[in-house]
């Protein structure tokens, strides 16, 4: 039979080290594995909701592009400039953004640079889900750009963690 008293004496701090390192590794796998899916589905919901924008926006614009007299949903016209604030307040009344993270903030902002907000550069810290759209007005003139950004997981900077699009006219 073993002798636990004898087994125990040679049982050190290196050793205690060892085996409390070998459970830390062995719980944070257990917990990673366990929660994946849940941040898959939050990845998700977030990707959806930009896509959903990227699309309400491309639809504008092929709208007006086939009818420069007309007018937006929100009220600009379709050969004028696009005022940033109309539109975003236009999408959060309008269009149902899935909130995967319970945030507080409304879920599309705008904002001065939507890459560095979508990717955390700089020192910026970031709120995973909110779509970030360009302050500055959607200029009338072909070729303008509106860029919408997200960060749809942390770290935001990493691969494949944000999402950036630019919209032209």
């Amino acid at each position: 039979m073993i002798d636990l008293k004898r087994s125990l004496k040679n049982f050190g701090p290196l050793e205690a080290l060892v085996l409390i390192s070998l459970a830390y590794v062995v719980i944070m796998l257990i917990w990673t594995a366990s929660t994946r899916s849940a941040v898959v589905q939050k990845a998700n919901d977030i990707k959806a909701n930009h896509k959903l924008v990227v699309e309400f926006i491309n639809n504008q614009i092929n709208e007006c592009s086939s009818n420069e007299e007309g007018a937006t949903l929100w009220g600009d016209n379709c050969n004028s400039v696009w005022i940033s604030s109309k539109i975003v307040n236009h999408i959060l009344n309008n269009i149902k953004l899935n909130n995967p993270y319970n945030i507080d903030k409304p879920l599309i902002q705008i904002s001065q640079d939507p890459r560095i907000q979508a990717e955390g550069k700089a020192g910026q810290s970031t709120d995973k889900g909110i779509i970030f759209v360009s302050e500055s007005n959607f200029e009338s003139e072909a070729g303008s750009e509106w860029v919408i950004g997200t960060c749809v997981k942390s770290p935001c900077v990493a691969a494949g963690n944000n999402e950036l699009v630019s919209v032209y006219r």
